[in-house]
């Protein structure tokens, strides 16, 4: 093997420990910490905004993450500091009991955990360009192991209750704190010189090709996983289903993104970036719909193999869309964007929306998401014919 080849294979392998370290603890953190939350006395409509509490700290932490990562000698430094902030936010957690603080403690670790991800996502996707190896083996690395944390996680709150939760996510931090002094450095270029009026050519390049429309197909159509991530674990145990079948079945969604995009390049290279973000919408909002009619355990399985579609081909949608419509040096920024909408003010609305949905409708609040997932594959249709004209 030559040494560029064994160069970009160590790359890659860095990349691959690092969304494996930060996925174990996010694993559990997205189905159990709502369980944590009503172990701690909170009501539905308390975790519902604990739950938008950290997408909404995210709108103010994922920007200035991404000057950071845009603007910084090393991007690596902008995520080792997110993962250390990650570490203790979540420690804070151990003692609080008062509603107020465990809002607060919620915004705080949300913003901190949900800022990584657009920030190491545009990290591997630039270098495995530059660098010339494979981004999903690394991010299916991450799903393996979130796949471990729904596991793991389920069977400590089986075994523990809800508390063993935050044990387990505590540990996931350490290991992403670790994983993170391993990546490369990522050493930003510098700037050629005499170039004309830099933020208005960025402000362009943001706003032109079609990007607002990306930037709300994939807001929309990701932010209404809001019900399923903030009450899956609740209501699904309110039907009787124990929290270890539970951890069983978000990991059958997370398999089933592993095999999306594990394969995608097989069997979706000649979809355009657009289309899949179609696809993703489609799915969802079929999911949404089936999984309101709260149907039994055995059913619930074939319908999470619908995350492939409403998450893994919305995100590789416009994970492919951003990279070819923006350059290099935009990654961090553009991701950062999409994130604060689709991980932030989209998502924080349906998840607030939802401690309501599901006070009033119980698993038939899933429904409601079927109403942004739908408006979002209306604006991936539109972003399709945009491209086509």
């Amino acid at each position: 093997m030559s040494l560029p080849a064994r160069l970009s294979r160590s790359r890659q392998a860095r990349f691959a420990l690092f969304y494996g370290a930060m996925y174990i603890g996010f694993g559990a953190y997205l189905p159990y910490m709502p369980v944590w939350f009503e172990g701690r006395g909170l009501s539905a409509e308390q975790i519902g905004m604990a739950a938008a509490a950290g997408m909404i700290g995210r709108l103010i932490a994922a920007p200035l993450g991404a000057i950071w990562a845009d603007r910084a000698a090393r991007r690596r430094d902008a995520i080792l500091g997110f993962t250390l902030l990650t570490l203790a936010a979540f420690l804070a957690h151990i003692p609080a009991t008062d509603p107020d603080a465990i809002l607060l403690l919620a915004f705080l670790a949300g913003a901190s955990v949900t800022g990584i991800i657009p920030l190491i996502d545009a990290f591997a996707m630039g270098q495995a360009r530059t660098k010339h190896f494979e981004f999903g083996p690394p991010r299916a690395v991450g799903s393996a192991t979130f796949v471990v944390g729904n596991l793991g996680g389920g069977a400590l709150v089986s075994a523990f209750g809800g508390e063993a939760a935050l044990v387990w996510i505590i540990a996931g931090c350490a290991l992403a704190v670790l994983a993170a002094l391993l990546l490369p450095p990522g050493r930003r270029m510098p700037e050629s010189a005499g170039r004309p009026g830099p933020k208005a050519r960025d402000l362009r390049l943001v706003l032109g090709a079609g990007l607002p429309l990306a930037f709300a197909a994939s807001a929309l159509i990701q932010g209404a996983h809001g019900f399923y991530y903030a009450f899956s674990a609740v209501a699904w145990r309110g039907q009787g289903i124990p929290a270890a079948a539970v951890g069983a079945l978000w990991s059958t969604g997370v398999i089933a993104e592993i095999v999306f995009l594990t394969f995608v390049g097989r069997f979706f290279r000649g979809w355009s970036p657009a289309g899949l973000i179609a696809l993703g919408g489609t799915v969802s909002v079929l999911r949404w719909c089936l999984l309101a009619l709260a149907p039994p355990l055995a059913l619930l399985f074939p319908l999470q193999i619908l995350h492939a579609g409403s998450f893994a081909a919305t995100c590789l949608g416009f994970l492919r869309y951003a990279s070819a419509a923006v350059p290099g040096r935009l990654a961090a920024t553009v991701q950062v964007i999409n994130s604060a909408l689709s991980g932030g003010i989209v998502l924080a609305l349906a998840t607030l929306a939802s401690g309501y949905a599901y006070a009033a409708f119980g698993a038939g609040g899933f429904a409601v998401m079927a109403l942004p997932a739908a408006a979002g594959a209306l604006c991936a249709v539109a972003l399709l014919q945009r491209r086509a004209t």
